[in-house]
């Protein structure tokens, strides 16, 4: 018989007292999560949950399923051992119970554009220590370093939570017939021979030489310097990407570009970039923002940007090589290079 997420959070807490708020608030976004998967699975019987309604803290358009995942949230942590919460839809930190020991960042709902074409989105994560003395917002601002707990709900065929405690990387599934979260797999390890990376191939003109030479290298195939065919995927929710290297291992990038707004990348550190980094860690892989392990970061604001790469240690360490300059940034790809199918002599406007 599977353990329950509650029977496994509760073998892990015994083991120290503190514990025990990490286990309740963890147990609270579960049943938060339930909710949302259950006003997925409806669709659009649910109303019209991917029009978009507002715009968030981070000036992104806000659909009405991120406002109804932002409450739902935000309802159960308010009756878990929380002071406060950062979440991707409010632009300040919401304060709760001061006295509380642990903190939680949260994207409520990724891959909100997915919502009417009925692919994965998810819920992420990020569990930290209660720093009182400091305020809500500042007691947010803490290195991922420092996570007690992180993970993400993945809401598709099946409904998953994947979640760290800094003891590994273990894989929930919510069985639709008891209504539990069951213990489907202990300590996952990503592959590390991959033929696979995710990245939006139609920023191509937009990247910096040191993404482009990667990805050249990468299509360039068995015939360039990896000696491997790739396969490409995108899939526009980034817990999506993140479980399927969960399990079959690959790369992926999202770098910061030349587009307005796109400078310090996309990705929030704080509830996207550190809970995904701390999961794939625990995971055996690795993650960075090209120059900076992601969790070194030290956060300056609740929605700060960053660019985010993750995946596979050996694939992430070889694109760290080409922003170390370790490996040439010249021209090798028949597809990109200068004088090629896609690219002129003077290459993408404002790319030089």
């Amino acid at each position: 018989m599977r353990q329950t997420l509650a029977d496994s959070l509760h073998a892990w807490a015994a083991k120290a007292p503190p514990r025990h708020a990490v286990a309740q608030t963890v147990l609270a976004l579960a049943e938060a999560a339930k909710q949302i998967a259950g006003l997925l699975a409806l669709g659009p019987l649910a109303g019209s949950l991917g029009a978009t309604v507002s715009v968030n803290a981070g000036r992104d358009e806000q659909k009405k399923l991120d406002v109804l995942a932002h409450q739902i949230c935000v309802d159960a942590l308010r009756s878990a051992p929380v002071a406060a919460i950062a979440s991707e839809e409010e632009d300040h930190a919401m304060e709760c119970d001061t006295t509380a020991p642990l903190v939680v960042a949260i994207d409520p709902l990724d891959g909100s554009s997915n919502i009417e074409t009925n692919l994965s989105v998810g819920t992420i994560f990020s569990i930290l220590p209660s720093l009182a003395e400091k305020g809500a917002e500042q007691s947010l601002l803490q290195a991922g370093s420092r996570q007690l707990a992180a993970g993400f709900f993945l809401y598709g065929p099946q409904v998953a939570l994947v979640l760290t405690l800094g003891e590994g990387t273990h894989l929930f599934v919510l069985h639709p017939a008891s209504g539990d979260f069951l213990l489907a797999k202990e300590n996952l390890s990503i592959p590390q021979n991959s033929q696979e990376f995710a990245i939006n191939a139609s920023n191509f003109r937009h990247w910096d030489k040191r993404v482009r030479a990667f990805i050249e290298d990468c299509l360039a195939g068995r015939d360039g310097p990896n000696g491997v065919d790739y396969n490409m995927r995108w899939l526009a929710s980034v817990v999506a990407e993140a479980f399927r290297i969960l399990i079959r291992g690959g790369i992926y990038l999202y770098p910061a570009d030349h587009r307005p707004g796109y400078a310090q990348g996309r990705l929030r550190l704080l509830y996207e970039a550190n809970p995904l980094a701390f999961v794939i860690e625990q995971a055996h892989g690795a993650a960075t923002n090209g120059l900076t392990r992601i969790m070194e970061l030290e956060p300056v604001g609740l929605h700060q940007r960053t660019p985010l790469v993750f995946g596979s240690a050996d694939e992430v360490a070889r694109l760290v090589a080409y922003y170390s300059s370790k490996l040439a940034v010249g021209e090798r790809s028949p597809l990109f290079g200068r004088r090629s199918l896609f690219r002129s002599e003077e290459g993408f406007p404002g790319c030089r």
